[in-house]
């Protein structure tokens, strides 16, 4: 059996590049025919932040999103079982020096990122290259099972796994102690964020890389795992975000949480089919937005509160 496994893994490792690019195009296309109310959060998006754009552009812009997810899929799939050996040979590096400088300092680095490229990639990279530990924090998915599965796969190269409930103790600590702290800063829940700017439209973002930083005084390097056209995956590093210290600590985590923002949003318009455009970003400044998502929300609480109500006694 543990010969058979090991074949196994030999097999989908050594699968060619050229056959997921081709698999997982075709696996988005279907995804954009069949998946309507993720399409059209995609289109309403992309209209949103891009008025300018023709209605022809919108649908091929969409139609890439869609094929960009199916190979990110099937990349995810593909790299449970890679060793990481097989991690770091398949991952381009650009810019490093900039997250070799600022290690040089007392503690460790935050780096921000975002749902942009292959994310999950990018932190099984990380726990093979960076050489401190590795934290990053997630929140559970719905699925008790693929919550598990992707937890395994999160943690199986060493990078370690915190759910955002009570981590921000544990972020700071490994910070200060000379590890790295790996957040995606571009989502976040209503009441957990700050009002930012992106692409020139009110947003909510995360605030908790601000917060750490700022608590731990340590730089913060924007990094990504972009696709490259070839389909060659490249982890890239820019220089640090310069922080802003007034001491006046709201205005300071609004103020860093926007410049963190910047850097998300360069990143996207430098690689704009490749963000996560499936994601409700915009919904608590112009929930009209998303009308469509919101009816059908408030019509299954309805049905769920009937059927409470028509459950014998």
């Amino acid at each position: 059996m543990q010969q058979f496994r090991e074949r196994l893994r030999r097999f989908i490792v050594q699968i060619p590049r050229s056959y997921t690019l081709r698999l997982g195009e075709l696996l988005g296309k279907i995804w954009c025919v069949v998946d309507l109310p993720r399409r059209r959060t995609v289109v309403h998006n992309l209209e949103f932040t891009h008025p300018h754009l023709p209605r022809d552009e919108i649908r091929r812009l969409t139609r890439r999103i869609f094929q960009h997810l199916g190979i990110t899929f099937l990349e995810i799939s593909q790299m449970a079982f890679f060793s990481q050996e097989d991690v770091l040979s398949r991952i381009r590096v650009v810019g490093a020096e900039h997250f070799r400088d600022a290690m040089k300092g007392p503690g460790g680095a935050v780096v921000i990122s975002a749902h942009i490229g292959n994310w999950e990639m990018a932190l099984q990279f990380a726990a093979c290259f960076f050489p401190a530990p590795v934290l990053t924090v997630a929140k559970h998915m719905r699925f008790a099972p693929l919550d598990r599965w992707l937890t395994t796969l999160r943690t199986r190269l060493g990078a370690r796994v915190l759910f955002k409930e009570g981590a921000f103790a544990e972020m700071v600590k490994t910070v200060r102690s000379g590890g790295v702290l790996i957040l995606l800063v571009d989502m976040s829940r209503r009441r957990d964020g700050v009002d930012v700017t992106f692409f020139d439209r009110k947003a909510t973002a995360t605030p908790g890389a601000a917060l750490v930083a700022l608590r731990c005084n340590s730089p913060v390097i924007p990094a990504f795992c972009f696709r490259d056209a070839d389909g060659q995956l490249t982890a890239q590093f820019y220089p640090p975000v310069p922080m802003q210290r007034t001491g006046d600590l709201r205005s300071d985590v609004a103020l860093n949480t926007q410049l963190m923002t910047d850097a998300v949003e360069k990143a996207v318009r430098e690689h704009i089919d490749q963000w996560f455009w499936y994601h409700r970003k915009w919904k608590k400044h112009y929930p009209e937005l998303y009308a469509e998502f919101f009816a059908h929300k408030q019509r299954r609480r309805e049905k769920r509160e009937q059927d409470g109500r028509s459950e014998p006694t």
